[in-house]
């Protein structure tokens, strides 16, 4: 399944077993460590990232795609998370390699994701997107994406710090 957007010129397509190299390249980047939980290092590690993917659109907990070029470079990674019925809210997460940012491609993922969402799972009503709150980068990336901004939550194991929960109703 592939989602492109040409005008944009983004595809989210779901995750390959051959996107190991490419995963690898860009989950060494320091920034990602500071705000994620991506850690690959190894290729089985990749490997088992990878298959955690997969094993989420076979459950139904996790739609996950990396967002690739026009050349099918991979730039970033957005993800559904819990969209299966009866909730009626989902969770949106994304991450940007190193490279590709600065060029709007996590705001133009996630509104096609958004899009994407809504039109596939009818009964959910708003999508969350949550981000550290000193992560000022994901803050105008979930503005950009049309999700506004909710409340601050406050900092509670696993979460070390503040964070911002931005919603995009139906």
């Amino acid at each position: 399944m592939n989602l492109p957007d040409p005008a944009d010129g983004l595809t989210l397509r779901r995750w390959r077993d051959d996107d190991t190299a490419a995963l690898m390249a860009a989950a060494g980047d320091p920034a990602l460590h500071r705000w994620t939980s991506l850690r690959v290092e190894h290729p089985d590690e990749a490997a088992a990232w990878l298959a955690a993917q997969h094993e989420g659109w076979a459950t139904g907990t996790r739609c996950s795609f990396a967002v690739v070029d026009d050349q099918d470079a991979l730039l970033g990674h957005v993800a559904l998370k819990r969209p299966g019925a009866p909730a009626v809210e989902a969770e949106v997460g994304y991450w940007t390699a190193a490279y590709a940012r600065g060029r709007g491609v996590a705001p133009r993922a996630v509104r096609i994701l958004t899009g994407w969402t809504f039109a596939t799972f009818p009964h959910l009503r708003r999508l969350r997107l949550l981000h550290q709150s000193d992560n000022t980068a994901s803050c105008r990336v979930a503005l950009k994406s049309g999700y506004a901004y909710e409340q601050t939550l406050k900092a509670q194991h696993p979460y070390p710090r503040e964070g911002h929960v931005h919603v995009h109703p139906r």
